[in-house]
């Protein structure tokens, strides 16, 4: 072999030495990650364990743990699109929305008592849920083919929980950690609405009855069907379809708002319908 080949297949080395080593780091934060939920002792902040930390790395993160969990025997529910609205950006100083994963055994129905205690610092969010009745395969997906998509909607809530310490997380965190994701409530009867009319539905967030925040559709990029579409995409890169029957949850009205045990939380659609659940 000449110097140059040694040279070259030495630098090949070398970096597929760097980048199984990285992954290897991936895995080991994953496995964190799932301690931390089994547990409810929070890790470190991840950005600052990883050296120029990159959103590939944190849904690497995030898939090791979905692979983890799949190969326990967990059934994919659906997926949810967090940091959509204009509210939650500012809440994490963000400009692009991320997306996670839920099981079956996280969606919960209303009237439905959580345990506070079985999240580490919970929080809540009022969200429409779509039921797919269509596949949606991307890249090149839509609006108009998302809208199609969407079989029933449904209220919701999503109770998002962060196994980073203090809520410190910037969007790598969040993203490492399924998007916050810690449970999901949906409601049994459906919104009498059309999909074309959500961007003009209001909703607010009650504490113990009170209302404590309101938005419209219009504050889930603009339409709540655009982050549908936006997730058929990203995930069709990847090669991974939205499949019918499937539950999406695509953003929150409002910004979340912690609850305690004792407390309730509604999401009060006027008209339409609301879901109510409790935390003990």
């Amino acid at each position: 072999m000449t110097a140059a080949a040694e040279s070259g297949a030495a630098g090949w080395t070398s970096h597929h030495s760097d980048e199984a080593t990285r992954d290897e780091q991936m895995r080991r934060l994953a496995g964190e990650l799932l301690e931390a939920t089994e547990t409810l002792e929070p890790v470190a902040p991840l950005r600052d364990r990883v050296l120029d930390m990159t959103l590939d790395d944190a849904y690497a993160i995030q898939t090791h743990q979905l692979d983890r969990h799949l190969a326990d025997g967990r059934v994919l529910a659906g997926r949810k699109v967090g940091l959509t609205s204009p509210a939650m950006q500012r809440q994490l100083g963000v400009d692009s929305p991320d997306f996670g994963f839920f099981f079956e055994d996280m969606v919960h129905h209303d009237g439905a008592r959580l345990p506070a205690g079985a999240f580490i610092a919970p929080k809540v969010e009022p969200e429409f849920g779509f039921v797919l009745q269509k596949t949606l395969r991307g890249p090149g997906v839509t609006l108009e083919q998302a809208r199609a998509a969407i079989g029933a909607v449904y209220p919701a809530i999503e109770i998002i929980d962060s196994r980073v310490a203090n809520w410190d997380i910037r969007l790598v965190d969040t993203v490492a950690d399924n998007a916050s994701c810690g449970a999901i409530a949906v409601g049994t009867t459906p919104l009498d609405v059309a999909v074309d009319r959500l961007a003009g539905v209001s909703c607010s967030l009650l504490i113990d009855g009170e209302v404590r925040e309101t938005g419209t559709g219009d504050a889930v990029m603009g339409d709540p069907v655009a982050p549908l579409a936006w997730l058929a995409n990203v995930l069709g890169e990847q090669g991974v379809a939205l499949e019918a029957g499937q539950l999406v949850l695509p953003g929150s009205f409002t910004k979340a708002l912690p609850v305690v045990s004792g407390e309730s939380a509604t999401a009060d659609f006027g008209d339409l319908g609301s879901l109510t659940i409790d935390f003990t």
